[in-house]
């Protein structure tokens, strides 16, 4: 495998919107990079919260309730961020949606200003063929609240292309995250 540079992400990697990587003072960068594409935060964002209708909350991926969870959208609280609880995290989703080829696996990372703050961005592969816009957790592991930037820079997408095509791809399979069109919560089959 070998990492693609920004003339062939450009060229092979389906991005909407595309953003060159310029100098936006003031905010945290994005757009393309010299070998990857730094990803921008949207305006919707579900906190955690441990406040539950039922009582004692429990995270559970195979019954995953809604109410763990206040959401948040910035485009109707006219704030330019959200706040992360200490010790807490938010499901959040990119601004970009994101085709990726089928001889290409995407790793994402967080973006070193936040990383620098205590905020660790966590975001599975993105498997050839996956599309969607891509839905990202993130954490505040400090021990206080928080700001994360709507429409901003939040992780770096590194793009790997293989020296052949896979023989079953995301899309092949009918992966239950296919298409996600904004923030999706974990679902099993």
């Amino acid at each position: 495998m070998a990492v693609l540079c920004d003339t062939q992400i450009r060229e092979l990697v389906g991005i909407e919107p595309f953003q060159e990587n310029i100098k936006r003072p003031g905010r945290v960068s994005y757009g393309l990079s010299s070998y990857g594409y730094d990803v921008r935060v949207g305006t919707r964002f579900k906190v955690f919260t441990n406040a539950s209708s039922g009582g004692v909350a429990v995270v559970d991926p195979k019954n995953f309730a809604d109410d763990l969870f206040i959401t948040i959208d910035t485009a109707d609280t006219g704030r330019d961020h959200i706040i992360i609880p200490p010790n807490s995290f938010a499901l959040a989703e990119t601004m970009e949606e994101i085709k990726v080829p089928r001889d290409v696996l995407a790793i994402c990372v967080g973006k070193s200003t936040y990383a620098r703050c205590g905020i660790i961005v966590n975001v599975t592969p993105l498997e050839p063929e996956w599309r969607g816009k891509v839905t990202m957790e993130i954490s505040n592991t400090t021990p206080l609240p928080a700001k994360i930037y709507a429409n901003e820079g939040i992780a770096q997408i590194i793009f790997m292309k293989a020296d052949r095509v896979c023989a079953v791809s995301y899309a092949d399979k009918g992966g239950k995250y296919q298409d996600q069109a904004g923030l999706t919560l974990p679902m099993v089959d």
